[in-house]
């Protein structure tokens, strides 16, 4: 097997020939620094063609259960648009571990491109709903075959030296705050095309008989020029169990601690074979940081499905009554200021200040520091793994933020004339509470980081 291996004499590594996983660490080792751009470009369109097709239901979900004529009255659409949402989250909850021990067992590329694949399938298929209980069928499966979001946040880490990882993740972060912004403004754009654009479609087209079936089919095919990019990704996973380095040689440990530390690495040192062999679950800087973001990922998703239901309820039940396009406008708007951020002042802030700070302080822009605190927290073994049970919890609390959401909305617009906080105001008060309890969350003793 020595014929096979190549010895890096600067950093005392021998790399795997026919491993994957080592020639991505040859071209890390070899940039010194330069991002690979074209990899994290990729990794940003994938993640995109996700998120819009999360998001993008937003702003007509609530005319798409009127169409279906399930809820006996306006004040229960909200109600039954909330499952609507949730029931995608619910599916990635149930297959997100799964997904990740096939990414650590397969890779991560096999698991994004099957990812990637379902979006086109499935979501094309949402479009074509003929009733309520087939979007809620084609959203769940699409949520559950649908497992790359977690792969993905692994592999971007892989992809890049150490320096980078905040960057690399605030490109996925960016990616999926972009994805709030095209997503929503896609969605409401395309609605109803027959009644919106009635000299570019006809009255007796496909687009009149399935007035949401547009922007899910421009999302679907998106998502396939995705799929075609995705399959010249490398892999990035190990297919052997280590990286030999010589354990007589003392330069050599002190090496695998320094920045330019390949992710692959199992040395001899002992700290690091505990933290190896431990349960996943027992690991307290990993599972704080993936309940910390439940929290906050139900506020997110209740707020995202509540929002546009109440903009566009009537206004005697407190709302706006806002059309599809209305609601895109302002998705899309508000979601701006988070891509720059995400984009621009993150990464510098990161370095100064830390993930958690950061977290605390801005509450909102929580997603990009809590997934550095999840890949800090386990080695390269346990990445995909870790960040499926992330994917699990966090689904789970999405599944949960719709479905409350839609309730506690139509509820309160069933208490118009109560004294405290009446109608839609109750929902913003207890969205709010939630999020405060997220930011107590931040605080030691609850959330703590790897040391390393």
């Amino acid at each position: 097997m020595a014929g096979d291996n190549v010895r890096d004499p600067l950093l005392n590594v021998e790399y795997y020939e026919n491993c994957p996983g080592c020639q991505v660490d040859q071209q890390k080792a070899a940039l010194q620094g330069h991002l690979p751009i074209w990899r994290l470009l990729t990794v940003f369109v994938t993640v995109l063609a996700t998120a819009m097709q999360i998001s993008s239901l937003f702003p007509f979900v609530y005319f798409m259960v009127q169409d279906f004529n399930i809820a006996d009255q306006d004040e229960d659409i909200s109600y039954y648009a909330g499952f609507v949402g949730s029931s995608f989250m619910l599916g990635r909850a149930l297959t997100s571990v799964f997904w990740g021990k096939v990414a650590d067992l397969y890779g991560r590329r096999p698991v994004i491109i099957i990812g990637t694949s379902t979006i086109v399938i499935f979501n094309t298929l949402f479009g074509l709903s003929i009733n309520y209980w087939m979007a809620v069928t084609m959203r769940f499966l699409l949520g559950s075959l649908n497992g790359l979001l977690g792969p993905i946040r692994a592999y971007t880490f892989e992809i890049l030296q150490k320096e980078h990882h905040a960057l690399g993740l605030s490109v996925v972060a960016a990616s999926w705050g972009t994805g709030l912004i095209l997503g929503p403004a896609l969605g409401g754009f395309l609605a109803k095309p027959a009644d919106n654009f009635p000299d570019l479609f006809s009255p007796q087209s496909i687009f009149a008989r399935f007035p949401y079936f547009l922007p899910c089919l421009s999302l679907s095919l998106f998502a396939l020029v995705v799929l075609i990019a995705s399959l010249w990704l490398p892999e990035t996973l190990h297919n052997h169990d280590s990286r030999k380095i010589p354990s007589d040689d003392p330069i050599g440990r002190l090496e695998i601690s320094a920045p330019a530390e390949s992710d692959a690495t199992v040395c001899t040192h002992e700290e690091t074979k505990l933290n190896s062999k431990e349960s996943i679950y027992s690991n307290w800087p990993l599972m704080s940081s993936i309940l910390v973001y439940c929290v906050f990922a139900i506020h997110e998703m209740a707020y995202l499905e509540t929002f546009p239901l109440w903009a566009e309820s009537p206004r005697r039940l407190g709302g706006l009554s806002y059309s599809t396009v209305d609601v895109g406008e302002v998705l899309a708007i508000s979601g701006v200021g988070l891509l720059l951020f995400e984009i621009c002042l993150y990464p510098k802030l990161e370095k100064r200040v830390g993930c958690i700070l950061i977290t605390r302080i801005s509450a909102e822009f929580t997603v990009t520091g809590l997934f550095i605190l999840q890949n800090r927290a386990v080695d390269q073994h346990q990445r995909g793994t870790a960040n499926g049970i992330s994917m699990s919890f966090m689904s789970l609390s999405k599944a949960i933020g719709p479905a409350i959401g839609g309730a506690l909305l139509s509820w309160a617009q069933g208490r118009q004339d109560a004294a405290f906080l009446p109608g839609p105001q109750m929902l913003w008060f207890i969205l709010n509470i939630v999020q405060a309890i997220g930011v107590a969350m931040t605080f030691k003793p609850f959330l703590v980081e790897r040391r390393v």
